[in-house]
């Protein structure tokens, strides 16, 4: 069993190799970026070094850190720009989408509510063979756990809106 185990074991590190594949970057002529690891006309090859962990390499900010290290790097020459009052524009524009879609989605809350309330009090029921109406919880209980779920994800839905408008100002 040992030996089987251990010629397992080698022929696994054997075969355990890194894959590294040819990645190309193209800029286009509208200045769109686009990373291929296919080799098209005007691509340029990406160098990596197959033995670097970009992961660890990563170092997280410690507390007594300078704020040099905070400083962004140069943009490089050639990168197109945007001047400020075109995206002072594109800002506003974004606002105001954020903004109309948060107001579509507190009315959409405010439907799902209504339709909770109005699902709650109306309980699903069956009649039997004999005349008798009975409740159908089971039924009753997966109409209410769908029309919670309908709350919860507009719930959400405001909350994730109204960080990214927040985050605007």
């Amino acid at each position: 069993m040992k030996k089987i185990l251990s010629l397992v074991s080698l022929l696994i590190t054997a075969f355990s190799t890194n894959a590294f594949a040819e990645i190309y970057k193209r800029v286009d002529a509208d200045g769109r970026i686009t990373y291929s690891n296919i080799k098209t006309p005007g691509a340029t090859r990406l160098e990596f070094d197959p033995d670097a962990n970009t992961i660890s390499s990563v170092k997280p900010k410690s507390k007594g850190e300078s704020a040099s290290a905070n400083k962004r790097t140069a943009t490089p020459e050639g990168f197109p720009k945007v001047d400020k009052q075109t995206q002072t524009s594109r800002d506003g524009k974004r606002q105001e989408i954020l903004q109309s879609e948060l107001d579509a989605e507190k009315a959409a809350l405010e439907e799902a509510k209504k339709a909770y309330a109005e699902g709650e009090s109306k309980p699903e029921v069956y009649k039997t063979p004999t005349g008798a109406t009975m409740r159908n919880v089971a039924k009753f209980q997966e109409k209410m756990k769908a029309l919670q779920e309908d709350v919860d994800s507009h719930e959400n839905n405001i909350k994730l809106l109204q960080k990214e408008l927040d985050n605007l100002r």
